[in-house]
Order: C-alpha cells, then sequence, then structure tokens
C-alpha cells in the first residue's frame, strides 16, 4: 500500500504528464464523492424533463440516468482542452468524422493511459465516454469536485482561464489519490447572467426543479431552471440546418457540417481575452 506521501507524488506526477500530453486543465476527483452525486440522485426525480433522444440512448443496461462504476475505481482524471471562440471548427460535425476538438482529446486520453499503464502495470485505466447512457459520469460534476471550476448560471463548467469555453473528459484508475478541489472559484455570483438572456429556446425560462421537491441543494444551473429539452431542440434545429460544404481540414468532399449553439458561452464574460 503506498503512503500518503508517494500517492501525492503520483498525483503530482498524473498531473503534469496530462498537461504534457496536450491537456489546457486536469484535477483529481474522489469516485466516493462522485457516486453520492447530485446529478445522479437527480435523474430519478426529472420525470420528463430529461428524457430526449441522447439520454434514452442506454448501452450499459443501468436506469435511465445511472453512471456504470467500474468496480475498483478510486480516483477520477479529469481533463480539458480550451476550446475559443476563435476556433469554432473544434466542434463541428462534418458528416460522421470527428471533430478536432474530440480528436486532441481522444490524443490526450490515449497517451496518458499508455504512461499508466506503462509507469504502474498494476493499476487499472478505464477511459471514459462522453455520455453517461454510454458509460461515461457526470464531467461538470467531476470537473467541479476536481477543482477545475464551478458550474454557472447556465449550466456549464466555467474555469478561471476559459471561462466556459473549453471540452472535457475523464478517465477513472483503480488507485486512491488526493482530490485536488473544489475551489471557492464562483464568477457567477454578482453576474448579470448575460447566458440566460441568449438562449434562443429560453431554456432558463422557469424553474422547473425545486429544493422541496428534489430534497437536493445543488439544482441545474443553480436554480432549478434549466429544460435540457429546449437545449437540445436547438441541437435538433442547428443539425436540420446544417449546410452541405467542403471543408478541406475535414475532407476533400462536400459534407454536411452541423454547428451547435454555442451563445452561453460566447455570452459568459469569464474568460474572454482583453481587447
Amino acid at each position: 500500500m503506498l503512503s500518503y506521501r508517494e500517492r501525492c507524488e503520483m498525483a503530482s506526477m498524473i498531473l503534469a504528464k496530462a498537461r504534457e500530453f496536450g491537456a489546457d486543465l486536469v484535477g483529481l476527483a474522489d469516485v466516493s464523492v462522485l457516486k453520492n452525486g447530485p446529478s445522479e440522485s437527480l435523474f430519478p426525480r426529472m420525470k420528463d424533463h430529461s428524457r430526449d433522444r441522447f439520454a434514452e440512448r442506454i448501452t450499459t443496461g443501468l436506469p435511465h440516468g445511472a453512471v456504470f462504476w467500474e468496480d475498483g475505481a478510486e480516483t477520477a482524471i479529469v481533463y480539458a482542452v480550451a476550446h475559443p471562440e476563435e476556433e469554432p471548427e473544434m466542434d463541428w460535425w462534418c458528416g460522421g468524422i470527428d471533430p478536432p476538438g474530440n480528436k486532441k482529446l481522444a490524443a490526450v486520453g490515449k497517451a496518458l493511459k499508455e504512461w499508466l499503464n506503462s509507469a504502474w502495470p498494476d493499476m487499472q485505466v478505464w477511459p471514459k465516454l462522453y455520455h453517461v447512457e454510454k458509460g461515461g459520469i457526470y464531467l461538470k460534476e467531476a470537473a467541479y469536485w476536481a477543482g477545475l471550476g464551478c458550474i454557472g448560471r447556465n449550466n456549464l463548467l466555467i474555469t478561471p482561464e476559459f471561462g466556459p469555453k473549453l471540452r472535457l473528459r475523464a478517465m477513472l484508475i483503480s488507485e486512491k489519490l488526493p482530490q485536488t478541489g473544489p475551489s471557492a472559484f464562483d464568477p457567477c455570483r454578482d453576474c448579470e447572467e448575460y447566458c440566460l438572456k441568449c438562449c434562443p429556446q429560453g431554456a432558463f425560462g422557469e424553474v422547473i426543479y425545486t429544493r422541496e421537491e428534489t430534497g437536493l441543494d445543488h439544482l441545474p444551473a443553480r436554480e432549478g431552471d434549466y429544460f435540457r429539452k429546449l437545449c437540445v431542440d436547438e441541437m435538433t434545429k442547428n443539425e436540420n440546418e446544417a449546410e452541405v460544404q467542403v471543408l478541406k481540414q475535414f475532407s476533400d468532399e462536400p459534407l454536411k457540417v452541423t454547428k451547435y449553439c454555442r451563445n452561453c458561452e460566447f455570452a459568459c464574460p469569464f474568460g474572454k481575452k482583453p481587447l
């Protein structure tokens, strides 16, 4: 069994390597904390509000909203790459081609897993898929506990370095390491809520989850007024309005290019580059 000092040294090495492999942010979260998180606790109380074409594609065999936790998983390594406003193509879907942002995250995860397997052959490593329904974890919640930032009024992770303009992934490991968060960072406390006013679907228009009804203090978008289905409606609209283009960085062939809404990201004043 590793001593506390050895676990701290291992944690420092992992964080440094993740950055070396291309992660802009990285932190560690205790799986035992995540298993009792508000997101997984809330889903059974969400009635019809969370059920959409994404959430119904369950491949884990678990109930709607439940996370598949591998036996022996102790720590989540949560990592992020920045997604600047001036690089929108990082999140464009060109036909069935994986967006550049996803490829960058996959490359970080692949390199980190290979290094972990080499450095500690007895350690088990489980890269997690993006969607909970397909075996992922609640990434924003994990990132909060890992100290990367806070959950904002736009229901996105907001970080000191990049605001909400980033993309997340995670992997689980079988070694219990010190958690790197949460932090007291909170830029939304006195904000004028620009993000809520710019939503094309009005996804923050009414409170649909209350503390009294759910028994939880941590609600979607803090006030329980984030309606996921309306957000998915906008994504469906983006898909239906996608234009056929030739984008050389993706393909020489004309393909349908889907550019999903990021209004609530762009409206956030935090993390913007100074003019």
